[in-house]
């Protein structure tokens, strides 16, 4: 089967023989991709939504992948025992709602390998989480689809560093890889951010002052990660600047 730019950005991420966890799983497209290409040896495709999740079982039924695929109504990871998965694919919601997923389930968090999380907003909040909940951050991926952007973000139990706001919001590890699609997104996030700034004309309340500069300092952020890009160089994960 052929998935979207945002699941096989996805789907890349899942290790080799993984057993896997896809909460807010809906058709279940990721699961029948990761067990048909032999990534996955089992996947537990779970949803919160009797309709949603039927849509996944009439889906694996037709294909007949029921020893390999297993369908389970519940909410985030409360249909998981620990140590039944070693991966968890959280895609499609809010970065805010991913926390509090994770947060709900911190001793169960412990027994698993990857977390691999695709934010539909929040992204910055999300990796502030991580950071502070005994996460760290080993990789991260971009898809476009349309105009539209998704960040991908994959974490593993360990202690992190606090990073400087730039690095929250801009994934240093996009920016490390200098992944294909970054200058791009970043010069979208420029528009959003420009286009916030056209509509204030002139602050004339301290708090209308306040977010103006705030914003004005945000855009002259994403620039100097766009000219460090355009020289060739790379923004370490420790928040250091160096040459490639």
């Amino acid at each position: 089967m052929e998935l979207s730019n945002r699941l096989l950005e996805i789907a890349k991420f899942v290790p080799k023989n993984s057993k896997v966890l896809d909460v807010g799983t809906d058709h279940g497209y990721i699961p029948v991709y990761l067990v048909q290409n032999s990534i996955s040896s089992e996947v537990i495709a779970s949803d919160i939504s009797p309709a949603s999740l039927q849509k996944t079982i009439d889906y694996v039924d037709s294909l007949r992948l029921n020893d390999r695929i297993f369908p389970r109504l519940g909410n985030g990871l409360d249909i998981i025992k620990p140590n039944e998965v070693d991966t968890v694919i959280i895609a499609g919601m809010g970065g805010i709602l991913i926390s509090e997923i994770l947060d709900r389930n911190e001793e169960l968090c412990k027994t698993i390998e990857t977390f691999i999380l695709q934010p539909m907003g929040a992204s910055k909040e999300l990796r502030q989480y991580l950071i502070e909940n005994s996460f760290t951050i080993v990789d991260e991926g971009l898809a476009k689809e349309g105009r539209r952007f998704y960040e991908i973000i994959v974490a593993k139990k360990g202690e992190s560093k606090q990073l400087e706001d730039i690095y929250l919001d801009i994934g240093y590890k996009l920016i490390e890889k200098n992944h294909p699609l970054l200058r791009e997104f970043i010069n979208r996030r420029i528009e959003d951010v420009e286009e916030i700034i056209a509509k204030f004309g002139v602050p004339k309340t301290c708090k209308a002052r306040a977010r103006y500069k705030e914003l004005k300092n945000l855009v002259k952020s994403y620039k100097e990660v766009e000219r460090e890009l355009e020289g060739n160089q790379h923004y370490r994960g420790n928040g250091e600047m160096g040459t490639q």
